[in-house]
C-alpha cells in the first residue's frame, strides 16, 4: 500500500505491507485523508534522518471488522482520527475507539476532517465555556476557524482575529462570528459586547516562540477568564497580569481524554462513560453529529482535492502560501 512519509524536510510516497485486522479493531481502506498544515508542516520543517509518516484525520470504507466489534459492518462508511493509526495511508487499521460510523447525509471528504473536528472540539470543552459567554480566537487558521464554527453553533459570543484579511473573510461569511485583522478593531468589538469586561476565555490557535500574543491574551479576558493554549506557540505570560486578573492558563492536547493513553487507543478499552463523558472518540463522533445536523458547515475547507501523487507539491504550496489554502483534502480512490 502507499503512504504519504517526510524524511529530511522531503515529502515522499512509500511502499508498505498492507495490515491485516486483529481483535477490536476495523481495517479500513481509505478514501479520503485531511492535511493538517499547522502539524504536519511542522513535523516537515523539523523531520531529519528517520522518516515519519504524516496525517491523523481521515475517512475510509470498512473491510473487516475484528472480533469484538459490533457497531460497524464491512461496506459501512467510518471517519477515523489519531496518529499512528491513521495516517495518509491507502489502508488503516484502527482501534475500536477511534473511529465513528457516517451517515449517508455527510459528505466523504466532510468527514475526513473528522480528526481536526474532534481537536476543535475538545479545545472548546477545555475553555470550560457557559452559554451565552464570549470566547476570542486568535489565528484563522484549518484549526481556528472549525473553532468558531463550532462555538458559534454553541450560541457561544465568538470574535476571531488573524492578520491574514483572505481567513478573515472566510469566516465572516458565517452568521454570528465577528472577524478582525487588526487587534485594535478586535479589542473594540470586545470592549462593546462585554461592556468593557473582557472575553471569558481567549483561545489561542497561532503559532510562534515568544509570541506577544500571549501576553495581550491576558488583557483581553476578564477577571479570572481564562487563555487556553491551542496552537504551537510558546507561553511568555507577564507575571503581574496573570495575578492582577487571577488568570487561569491551560493547554488543549489534541482530540480528548484517551490521546496517547495505550490502554485507551491500542488496546481499545474505552473510558467509562459515566466517568469520562467526552473521549476522543466521542468527540470525534460530535463532529460527525454537528456536520449531519448541518450545525456547521466546513464546505469552505475541502474545496482542493488532491491525488497522493500531488502529495509533494501540496505540501510545498502550504508551506509557501498560508494563506491560500487552509487545507487539501487527498483522495486515495483516484
Amino acid at each position: 500500500m502507499r503512504k504519504i512519509t517526510v524524511c529530511n524536510k522531503r515529502v515522499e510516497i512509500v511502499q508498505e505491507e498492507r495490515p491485516g485486522v486483529k481483535p477490536s479493531y476495523i481495517l479500513v481502506k481509505t478514501l479520503y485523508s485531511a492535511i493538517s498544515p499547522g502539524t504536519e508542516l511542522t513535523i516537515l520543517q523539523n523531520s531529519k534522518d528517520t522518516p515519519i509518516t504524516l496525517g491523523y484525520s481521515a475517512m475510509g470504507v470498512v473491510e473487516e471488522a475484528g472480533d469484538g466489534i459490533t457497531d460497524v459492518k464491512k461496506g459501512d462508511l467510518v471517519a477515523v482520527y489519531g496518529a499512528p493509526y491513521v495516517q495518509h495511508a491507502d489502508a488503516l487499521l484502527v482501534p475500536g475507539t477511534l473511529y465513528s460510523k457516517v451517515p449517508e447525509n455527510v459528505e466523504p471528504k466532510e468527514a475526513a476532517l473528522g480528526g481536526i473536528g474532534a481537536i476543535a472540539i475538545h479545545a472548546l470543552r477545555t475553555a470550560g465555556l457557559q452559554f451565552g459567554e464570549t470566547v476570542v480566537i486568535v489565528g484563522m487558521g484549518l484549526l481556528g476557524q472549525m473553532i468558531a464554527k463550532i462555538a458559534n453553533a454553541a450560541s457561544y459570543r465568538v470574535i476571531t482575529y488573524d492578520l491574514h484579511e483572505e481567513r478573515v473573510e472566510m469566516i465572516k461569511k458565517d452568521r454570528g462570528i465577528k472577524a478582525f485583522t487588526t487587534a485594535e478593531e478586535m479589542k473594540a468589538e470586545l470592549d462593546r459586547c462585554t461592556a468593557g469586561q473582557g472575553a471569558d476565555a481567549v483561545l489561542l490557535c497561532a503559532g510562534g516562540k515568544k509570541s506577544p500574543l500571549t501576553g495581550q491574551s491576558l488583557e483581553w479576558i476578564r477577571n479570572k477568564g481564562k487563555v487556553v493554549i491551542v496552537g504551537d506557540i510558546e507561553p511568555d505570560f507577564p507575571r503581574n497580569l496573570m495575578f492582577s486578573k487571577e488568570a487561569q492558563l491551560l493547554i488543549s492536547r489534541a482530540g480528548g481524554p484517551g490521546r496517547y493513553d495505550k490502554v485507551y487507543e491500542a488496546e481499545a478499552i474505552d473510558y467509562p462513560y459515566g466517568f469520562v463523558r467526552w473521549t476522543e472518540g466521542r468527540n470525534l463522533g460530535e463532529y460527525i453529529r454537528l456536520v449531519s445536523e448541518g450545525q456547521i458547515d466546513v464546505r469552505p475547507f475541502i474545496q482542493q482535492e488532491i491525488s497522493v501523487g500531488e502529495a509533494e507539491a501540496a505540501y510545498e504550496e502550504l508551506m509557501n502560501k498560508p494563506s491560500a489554502a487552509l487545507t487539501k483534502i487527498i483522495n486515495f480512490s483516484s
